[in-house]
């Protein structure tokens, strides 16, 4: 977000707590007129700072998804490892995030899942499969903190 100003940041902020709001209400909460308001993010997602929008959603019992948290190290840290690797990893929706790394593992994936069953099926008919893979190390989220997060007061 560097190069922003303090309204582009302020309306970033604001959308990120709640990208619903109206163009209205959203204008008036950073001191622009409508117009302007919607100028601006227009510019934000043509420079690519706003790339998209979300919703988030429970599963059909109304609980939320467990996000497990992955990290992977390769036998090898070659450019063929490395690519082979990211071009499996691409072709299945069920990874929601993939981020190459430094330090302990070579990446963090991210998956959410309804039951520990689920997620046994994803271990081993996905990333045990994923090739060149040495180790896989998974974790469980409890919840997370900042999915409900509050409007500032």
């Amino acid at each position: 977000m560097k190069g922003l100003d303090a309204i582009d940041r302020n309306i970033v902020r604001l959308l990120r707590l709640n990208a619903r709001i109206t163009n209205a209400k959203l204008a008036q909460e950073v001191g622009l007129s409508p117009s302007a308001c919607l100028r601006r993010i227009g510019l934000l997602e043509q420079s690519g700072v706003i790339r998209g929008y979300t919703a988030l959603i429970s599963s059909a019992e109304g609980e939320s998804p467990i996000a497990v948290i992955i990290n992977i190290s390769l036998e090898r840290q070659t450019e063929e490892y490395l690519n082979r690797f990211e071009n499996a990893v691409r072709r299945h929706p069920e990874i929601q995030e993939c981020y190459l790394m430094t330090g302990g593992s070579d990446y963090l994936l991210r998956v959410e899942v309804d039951s520990a069953g689920a997620f046994e099926r994803i271990h081993k008919e996905i990333l045990a499969k994923l090739p060149g893979v040495l180790r896989i190390h998974s974790s469980f989220s409890i919840r997370n903190i900042l999915s409900t997060r509050l409007p500032p007061r």
